[in-house]
């Protein structure tokens, strides 16, 4: 497949608010996939209770997401909400994503949570409250991040060799 010159390059990243927006909704549609696989999970396994079995079904909720996002990165470039937000995944050098780099990209994008979850588990904080802060903070630190690359991407895109651009819709490109 020969790269198309003009993308990535002609097609500007897209804002911070548009992608904590794309962000914002993926969690909401990513919500329902969790909630399906995590009632799959306890008929398969005939859970009981909510904390028999926890690990086993964290793995499998890593893993069906895991599959989710190299699913759609390699299909079209854009997730549900990507599409949505008008913003689409491609190698830098403009042509579509593999499954072996989708797959990296989905590992490594666990940065916008890990050093939260770092932090919370060296200082002991629980509860609902503490949690979403730290949390939110980590996330909202990762991405104003993006603000020191020359092309606005993320750390783990940049590690990865793939680029977020503004993809707007065949009719209003």
């Amino acid at each position: 497949m020969t790269p198309d010159p003009a993308a990535p390059r002609a097609a500007p990243p897209p804002g911070l608010w548009r992608r904590l927006a794309c962000f914002t909704y993926e969690g909401v549609l990513l919500f329902g996939v969790v909630m399906v696989t995590g009632l799959l999970y306890a008929i398969i396994t005939r859970q009981n209770h909510a904390l028999v079995g926890q690990h086993g079904l964290q793995a499998v909720i890593f893993v069906v997401l895991g599959a989710y996002f190299v699913w759609f990165w390699t299909r079209s470039g854009q997730t549900l909400a990507m599409q949505t937000w008008q913003i689409r995944l491609l190698r830098r050098d403009g042509r579509p994503v593999g499954a072996r780099q989708a797959a990296l990209r989905y590992l490594l994008a666990w940065m916008w949570f890990l050093p939260a979850l770092a932090w919370l588990g060296v200082t002991g904080l629980k509860g609902t409250g503490p949690v979403l802060a730290t949390v939110t903070a980590g996330v909202l630190t990762y991405a104003a991040l993006a603000r020191l690359h020359p092309r606005r991407q993320y750390l783990h895109d940049t590690l990865c060799g793939t680029e977020l651009v503004f993809w707007p819709a065949p009719g209003k490109r």
